[in-house]
């Protein structure tokens, strides 16, 4: 399958590349660090079956070159609300993973009425969610780093930029980015659309924090009952096999996103959903 149409949005001081795929309703898919559209393919291709997939490449990734304009995951956010602007889209279903996750989160957060439903993919609400060892490798990253990075889809397709010599200012920017300290928890559990959370069974991410992040959604968090009454609109998927750094290969992670946009109960709230998540603000005033 071929993009429908490829090109670039003018948004926020950046140019901001873009790929759209198939037809029907919009879902726009946000790659992960140092990664390009190219590697969400395996994803892509089965979701632009029965969906109008917009592929992004967001600043200084592939071919969405860097410029003097700062790094965060608040501006990423910005971007993609811009993003749906520029092509006269009113509402999406958001999908990112890793450093794309969230930048999702952050689209979630500050603008919940842009957002139909959102995907988070191998990315935790608060810094301290990832293990030790990847909290340290993020830190590293850098302008030192810059040869070795060449070799990434991003540093090959950075040679096409206007001005490629930027690369190793761009990872210094990416560094300091991750290195920041950051907690969304308090936002996460304001968001108003349902969420589905999927994270490999050996991520990058604790165990014990995934438990969380669906907790503060509503999940998880009692018996839902013989008919499901108490079922939470918010989903959380689990994927054998897989790491935070083979996971773009999984052919499970596409079924577990059709599946859950094609829920009735991940749509607008109605029946068990709607009492379900009524009841949250009471519990958590307990």
């Amino acid at each position: 399958m071929k993009p429908v149409s490829s090109g670039y949005a003018d948004v926020n001081g950046i140019m901001l590349y873009h790929e759209i795929y198939g037809e029907g309703e919009p879902l726009v898919l946000i790659h992960g660090g140092l990664t390009t559209i190219g590697e969400m393919q395996g994803w892509v291709q089965p979701l632009a079956k029965t969906r109008q997939v917009i592929a992004v490449e967001m600043q200084g990734h592939g071919r969405t070159a860097d410029t003097d304009r700062p790094i965060s995951f608040a501006t990423m956010g910005d971007d993609i609300v811009a993003l749906q602007d520029y092509l006269k889209i009113s509402q999406v279903d958001l999908v990112g993973h890793s450093f794309g996750g969230a930048s999702a989160i952050r689209a979630a957060i500050q603008r919940p009425e842009k957002v139909r439903r959102l995907v988070v993919i191998s990315s935790p609400y608060t810094r301290s969610g990832w293990y030790p060892e990847a909290q340290r490798g993020m830190s590293h990253v850098g302008a030192a780093m810059a040869e070795s990075m060449m070799q990434t889809p991003t540093g090959k397709l950075s040679k096409q930029w206007p001005d490629p010599r930027r690369f190793p200012q761009f990872l210094d920017k990416m560094g300091n980015m991750m290195s920041e300290d950051y907690d969304w928890s308090a936002d996460i559990a304001k968001l108003p659309m349902a969420v589905l959370l999927v994270f490999a069974d050996n991520d990058s991410v604790s165990q014990k924090h995934i438990a969380d992040f669906f907790a503060l959604l509503g999940g998880g968090m009692k018996e839902p009952g013989w008919l499901n009454t108490q079922l939470s609109r918010s989903r959380l998927a689990v994927v054998p096999g897989y790491s935070h750094y083979n996971f773009l290969t999984s052919a499970e992670v596409p079924q577990i996103i059709g599946k859950f946009l094609a829920d009735q109960f991940t749509n607008a709230p109605a029946g068990a959903a709607a009492a379900s998540q009524a009841a949250r603000p009471l519990e958590k005033k307990r």
